[in-house]
């Protein structure tokens, strides 16, 4: 579905739509949001469900997995997605009446209906639906307050746009003497580095975020918080979104002053703004059940016992690489000086567990090797039939210094040759492929694996390879195979 979703959403234009009447025109603006909308909710309904009802959510998942899959409706979803497709043809191109729109609308949605209960029958849904209770109200406004708020922002951006172009020179001015200014152009920096404030950098976007997340916050822990003390929380989250994301700015003006166009153009604009949101939406949850005239104190927190959680020993060195590697491309141009930082992060976290990777089955036989050998083919050989564009050594790193690019280059090939790999078997095979047979996957035996849990995980695995993911996922097959039969070795032996 996730491809789905991706395909549609570079293939269709809605801006050809817009300016229509009727339903066609409420599609034109309205059918980005209601995407983005279908997709928040879900994300937020599962992850507040989780939270909140993760003790009897799990008998529930362990009935769906027992349960057969309905492969009769996961076809009528296919059938329903070509349709749609067609449907997308006809109002996307030179006919558009509201009867094809009301059928685009039907079939998308009817679609999406049938891969839900392909995989979850609609027993288990209203089971679900029954513990969790008002929670799809919260999460549907959370999202429909988003939305709205984020499609109508636009008339708000001349006064916004305007009070974050005066905050900017504000947080500029200790740092810089000559200052470009522009009011009317919406033009700020230097005479070295200056950038044009775009409405859609306004802070508005941040703003509606936070108050999704808010609300869907404080009406899930309401007994924790106290009211209406609490709903301070909302307008100081969008206040602090505001401010940071004029700090942003500033920062990435100063940055480019100082020499890092490219950087301040680059990684920083792209990455800062998530990171800034990550941050902040932490700091609200911290903020709501730690400060004592926030928190509901006839509900005291229990403090966190210690326990051992697996996901974390077998995902925390992937997820230290990913996430140092948003940190490095923000600190980065058009190449990745930064790059060893994925290097060190992934070391820090295989070290940190490393008592429990001693417990595992290190012995080497004749299969592994051999396994190497037949994805080494298997990815030559999809190469000979796609051949890459040819690569050359980027130019900052060929113009850089003996030391500084010999350093470079040892990290990234103990990156690719140690730290990736073995961060990947312990995400992709060790926790998703057991994760997909059962919720405890520690105590999954590795022979008991699944087609679809194989499957998954190996076009998982593959698709994190970018145009390589064919062979990727033929990789993750293979690999997938070498450790269930490893295991069952180690058994006998």
């Amino acid at each position: 579905m996730a491809i789905e979703l991706v395909a549609i959403t570079l293939w269709l234009d809605d801006s050809a739509l817009i300016g229509s009447g009727g339903l066609v025109g409420f599609v034109g603006l309205w059918g980005a949001w209601i995407l983005r909308g279908l997709v928040g909710f879900a994300a937020v309904f599962v992850t507040f469900a989780w939270l909140k009802h993760k003790d009897a959510l799990e008998p529930v998942s362990g009935e769906i997995g027992d349960s057969p899959f309905g492969w009769t409706l996961l076809a009528g979803h296919f059938g329903l997605i070509a349709v749609f497709v067609l449907l997308s043809s006809v109002l996307y191109g030179s006919s558009r009446s509201s009867l094809v729109a009301s059928g685009w609308l039907a079939t998308g949605i009817a679609a999406i209906a049938l891969a839900g209960f392909a995989f979850i029958r609609p027993a288990f849904w209203l089971r679900i639906a029954r513990i969790t209770g008002s929670l799809w109200i919260w999460a549907l406004a959370a999202v429909l307050l988003a939305c709205i708020s984020g499609n109508s922002m636009r008339s708000f951006w001349p006064w916004t746009i305007d009070l974050t172009f005066r905050l900017v020179q504000l947080l500029l001015s200790p740092f810089v003497s000559a200052m470009v200014a522009e009011p009317s152009k919406l033009l700020l920096g230097t005479p070295r580095f200056s950038v044009e404030i775009a409405p859609q950098c306004s802070g508005l976007e941040g703003g509606a975020l936070m108050v999704a997340f808010g609300v869907i916050w404080l009406g899930l822990f309401r007994r924790e918080c106290r009211f209406p003390h609490a709903l301070v929380l909302l307008p100081a989250g969008v206040a602090v979104m505001f401010f940071l994301n004029s700090v942003r700015i500033a920062l990435l003006i100063l940055i480019g002053n100082a020499g890092g166009e490219r950087i301040a153009l680059g990684g920083f604009h792209s990455q800062a703004g998530w990171i800034i949101f990550n941050l902040v939406a932490l700091g609200f949850s911290v903020a709501a059940l730690r400060i004592p005239w926030i928190r509901n104190t006839s509900a005291p927190i229990a403090e966190a016992e210690a326990f051992e959680n697996p996901t974390t020993t077998w995902l925390l060195p992937w997820l230290a690489i990913l996430a140092t590697g948003i940190l490095a491309h923000a600190l980065s141009a058009d190449f990745e000086w930064f790059y060893p930082l994925r290097l060190l992060a992934a070391i820090a976290a295989l070290l940190f567990f490393w008592r429990k990777y001693a417990e595992l089955d290190w012995r080497i036989d004749w299969t592994a090797p051999l396994a190497g050998f037949v994805v080494f083919a298997i990815w030559i050989g999809f190469d000979r039939f796609n051949p890459p564009a040819p690569e050359t050594m980027p130019a900052a790193l060929a113009a850089a210094s003996a030391p500084l690019r010999n350093f470079w280059l040892t990290s990234r090939v103990l990156s690719a040759a140690i730290t990736v790999p073995i961060a990947e078997e312990l995400a992709f095979r060790g926790y998703l492929m057991r994760r997909l047979v059962a919720a405890d996957f520690d105590k999954v035996d590795p022979r008991q694996f699944t087609w679809f849990s194989l499957a998954v995980s190996s076009i998982v695995f593959g698709a994190m390879h970018g145009t390589s993911w064919l062979a990727g996922s033929a990789a993750g097959l293979g690999y997938g195979w070498l450790y269930a039969e490893a295991a069952g070795s180690a058994t006998q032996s």
